[in-house]
Formats: C-alpha cells, sequence, structure tokens
C-alpha cells in the first residue's frame, strides 16, 4: 500500500515540529490531535497556541485530514516564524537603544567635565587676579580655541590682564609715565588751541 500523506506534508512548509497524537474514542471513531512546536521561537506566547482536535472515522479522517489542517497549521507556523522574527527585532532594537542612551550620557558627562574644567580654570584666574599675580591670571585662564562658545570672554579677560603687565622689551615705559604722557600731550594740544584763538 503507497499513501502521499508524507508528500501532502512536505508541501504545507511547515516550521517547527509537528506533533500528531491518535487516540481512539470508541469502536469507530478517533481523535487526531495536531500541534505545530517550533523550538527556535522565543517568545512564550507561542504556548498559548492550542492543540487542532479532530475527530471521526479512521474515512473521514483520511478524507479530511489535510482539508481541515493545512490552513491553520500554516498560520501557526507563519505566526511562530513572526513571533521569532519580532523577538530578534526587538532585542536588537533594545541594544541598538541601549547603545544611544550609552553614547548621550557619555556626551553628556564629557560636556560637564569640559565645563566644570572651564570654570575652576576661570576661578583659579580670578583669585590669582585678587592677589595681584595677573600674568599668573593669564596664564590660568583657559585657552579660547578649546572653549569657543566663551572665547570673547576669555579674550576680554586676557586683555584686561595684559593691561596691567611690567612693560615689555619692546615697551620699556611703565603704565604710569604713558599715562603721564598722554596727560602732557593733552594739555600742550589745549595749549596751542589757546595760543590760536584771535
Amino acid at each position: 500500500m503507497q499513501t502521499n500523506f508524507f508528500r501532502q506534508l512536505t508541501k504545507l512548509n511547515l516550521i517547527g515540529d509537528l506533533q500528531l497524537i491518535l487516540r481512539q474514542a470508541d469502536e469507530n471513531s478517533f481523535v487526531l490531535s495536531v500541534l505545530l512546536n517550533n523550538e527556535q521561537c522565543g517568545d512564550k506566547a507561542k504556548n498559548l497556541i492550542l492543540p487542532l482536535n479532530l475527530s471521526g472515522t479512521a474515512e473521514e479522517l483520511d478524507n479530511g485530514f489535510f482539508e481541515n489542517v493545512s490552513v491553520p497549521l500554516q498560520s501557526a507556523s507563519g505566526l511562530m516564524v513572526n513571533m521569532e522574527s519580532f523577538m530578534k527585532q526587538l532585542e536588537e532594537a533594545q541594544k541598538q537603544s541601549a547603545m544611544e542612551k550609552e553614547k548621550s550620557d557619555k556626551e553628556k558627562k564629557e560636556k560637564e567635565a569640559k565645563e566644570k574644567k572651564y570654570k575652576d580654570a576661570f576661578e583659579k584666574a580670578e583669585e590669582l587676579e585678587k592677589d595681584g599675580n595677573y600674568k599668573g591670571a593669564w596664564s590660568a585662564l583657559p585657552k579660547a580655541s578649546e572653549y569657543p562658545n566663551y572665547a570673547e570672554t576669555i579674550r576680554k579677560k586676557q586683555d584686561e590682564y595684559e593691561r596691567h603687565f611690567a612693560p615689555s622689551l619692546f615697551n620699556t615705559e611703565s603704565v604710569e609715565n604713558i599715562e603721564q604722557k598722554q596727560e602732557q600731550e593733552h594739555e600742550e594740544e589745549q595749549e596751542q588751541e589757546k595760543n590760536f584763538q584771535p
């Protein structure tokens, strides 16, 4: 006797283990329980899929088996494959989300550390300024190139400190002498204006 039962099963393209349990109900009838189980599916919701139960005589089961089980088994198979794909994608999304969160946390910490470094350097410069150490204060200021958002503030402070520096090699006059000269020049200009008046 030749049957095509397994060829018919193959055509269904089911993914997973097909469990068939045949139990005799009475003399002429049987109960056939059919369950598709896919161990690759990690979603526990697959356990909610109940077995498909068919009952009838041997002849009725022979004639109607594939008619009655094809669509439900293919649906269950597709559902479990989709559930597994969903679970894998969900896991991947969680990993990506964790990576993004870690990246943003790291950037936030770096920004906070940079802000703290800026504030500390600025405070140190102000302390040195109070002590009259303007060169030290100028050196303690943060670099404008490292803090472009504060570049103007840093440059203003540098200019302020530079006004208090001792004379350089190229400018041997002290700040006081320069101020005196400016006053003298101003007085001379006023005298010249008086002399030119008719």
